[in-house]
């Protein structure tokens, strides 16, 4: 009962959650493909942000790009969670087996691949690019760093030397 306790199952288990999350996003956005496709549309185009003329030069207004953006944010999610997914069945089969690396490595794949879709796609790309922290109806920066410190925090988990199942330095 005490092994519960440990860095490798708490590893596992924030993979697990954040696999979970993910499938969740991507299944939202395939299922309800409306709402956050007007989200991606918006963004892109700077409509409701200052309308700064300096900075406007950068709106896509293409509901094509926009929506060939949103088809590829869906995909990014989609192979992110099925990585995960795997990941988190990797950290439950080498707890048993007292193997970890390929859990920590498909783990840290889908990890950064969290931390470029919020991080660099929205936050980055969205937020500072596209100026979506000017939109008060289109403004996605805080559930993007909540995604981003959350990402962040379950590498720094996974990488702890205590998360290899044994007591020794980390590679």
């Amino acid at each position: 009962m005490l092994r519960l306790g440990t860095l490798p199952v708490a590893a596992t288990v924030l993979t697990a959650v954040i696999a979970a999350y993910m499938a969740l996003v991507a299944f939202g956005n395939i299922t309800d493909f409306g709402t956050n496709r007007e989200f991606v549309r918006h963004v892109l185009a700077m409509d409701t942000t200052f309308r700064d003329e300096d900075v406007m030069w950068r709106a896509i207004e293409s509901r094509t790009l926009a929506d060939t953006a949103y088809v590829a944010i869906i995909v990014w999610e989609t192979l992110t969670a099925l990585l995960l997914i795997a990941a988190a069945g990797l950290w439950a089969t080498g707890l048993r087996r007292g193997e970890l690396r390929r859990a920590r490595q498909a783990t840290t794949l889908g990890l950064l691949m969290v931390l470029l879709l919020f991080g660099g796609g929205f936050i980055v790309i969205g937020g500072e690019w596209f100026q979506m922290w000017q939109s008060a109806d289109w403004n996605g920066l805080e559930p993007a760093g909540r995604n981003v410190m959350l990402a962040a925090f379950a590498l720094v988990v996974i990488h702890l030397p205590g998360a290899r199942g044994d007591a020794a330095a980390p590679r």
